[in-house]
């Protein structure tokens, strides 16, 4: 299943659509005690990128052929998806998974 990336800015190039093969259907975490903070947002890419490199053990580079994206492309997703469950798990949020469209 390919996902269509949204860019980030008004400069560059349309980014390629990333390839998911893993789908889940958690949609969210929450923290007990629950608080009142705004929930947090991890997308479904940076999902699939925890996914394959934390839990699978795949290199970067490994996971990039994986979802036919750049080496580089999956240090930043690893490097987003990881700073918003380590906040979430701080900070005592909501977690929400983004929901992929089909």
């Amino acid at each position: 299943m390919y996902k269509r990336r949204r860019r980030r800015g008004r400069q560059g190039r349309k980014p390629s659509p990333v390839f998911i093969s893993h789908t889940s259907n958690v949609k969210e975490f929450n923290p007990q005690p629950q608080n009142e903070n705004e929930p947090i947002h991890l997308e479904h890419e940076e999902l699939e990128v925890l996914r394959l490199v934390d839990l699978v053990g795949l290199s970067q580079e490994e996971a990039g052929e994986e979802m036919r994206i750049s080496r580089g492309t999956i240090w930043r997703l690893l490097q987003r998806g990881r700073k918003k469950v380590t906040q979430a798990l701080i900070e005592g949020r909501k977690l929400v998974i983004q929901q992929h469209e089909s």
